[in-house]
């Protein structure tokens, strides 16, 4: 399937998505605290989406039954919600979730802790969030897509953490997902040259340990082999004639 390349209105249309989408990132921040369960979190994400005038993409897509995927510690992504797991101070939680608003889809990943978190997690954090930006900065038109995995992948390797290999980025627009692949570790294929009107989903998922994960028998959930710590950054963004615009922030 061919990239598909996004005109200057349908861009704009992705930028209401993304705005929408911000905003309830901002709810399920405010909401976190020890005590909650991820079940109610789902529903406060999803009822936020629908008041905004959008429609939880994630919701029944292929067969997840929750608006919000909610990761808790070893957790890398598409933790199912559950009214049985209620968080503690020192954890750590990704929200990743999305909306579809006049036929656009927006995606954005946030990792955050619960309370207090040891420094060791914080840092954790800090460094995925830091390295979508490191990536962004080589997405601009006439660029290769390998130069965004491979920004990611040399600011965490100093650090010692695992970068996932078993997921990546998408493109994004009228589907959630669609081409190309947004791979977060170097590259040998250049991959496709970036042009004006590309929409892609960047979601470094770095883990404290290994990077190897594996799936439990939720067929959903994917974890980290070793146990340690994972967190996720993500955000929707648009090529553009100059620097990327990221579409899923305030």
């Amino acid at each position: 399937m061919a990239v598909i390349i996004k005109t200057d209105e349908e861009i704009e249309l992705m930028r209401q998505s993304g705005h929408l989408l911000a905003k309830v990132h901002e709810e399920l921040h405010a909401a976190l605290r020890a005590g909650i369960s991820t079940l109610e979190l789902d529903q406060i994400g999803e009822k936020t989406i629908r008041e905004l005038g959008g429609v939880p993409n994630f919701k029944n897509y292929e067969g997840f039954p929750a608006s919000v995927c909610i990761s808790v510690n070893d957790e890398v992504v598409h933790g199912i919600p559950s009214a049985d797991r209620i968080l503690k101070e020192g954890d750590i939680v990704t929200f990743d979730t999305g909306l579809i608003y006049k036929g656009f889809h927006s995606d954005a990943a946030r990792t955050w802790g619960v309370g207090k978190i040891s420094p060791e997690a914080s840092k954790l954090i800090e460094v995925t969030e830091k390295s979508f930006f490191e990536g962004i900065k080589k997405a601009k038109a006439g660029n290769r897509l390998h130069e965004i995995s491979r920004a990611i992948d040399d600011y965490v390797k100093p650090y010692g953490y695992g970068v996932v290999r078993e997921l990546t980025g998408h493109g994004i627009g009228r589907s959630l997902h669609e081409e190309p692949n947004v791979p977060n570790f170097r590259q040998w294929r250049r991959g496709v040259k970036l042009q004006k009107g590309m929409a892609l989903a960047v979601e470094p998922m770095i883990t404290m340990g290994q990077r190897y994960v594996g799936w439990l028998d939720d067929e959903w959930t994917v974890v980290t082999v070793d146990g340690s710590l994972a967190a996720h950054y993500e955000n929707t963004i648009a090529i553009t004639d100059g620097e990327p615009e990221i579409l899923t922030l305030a």
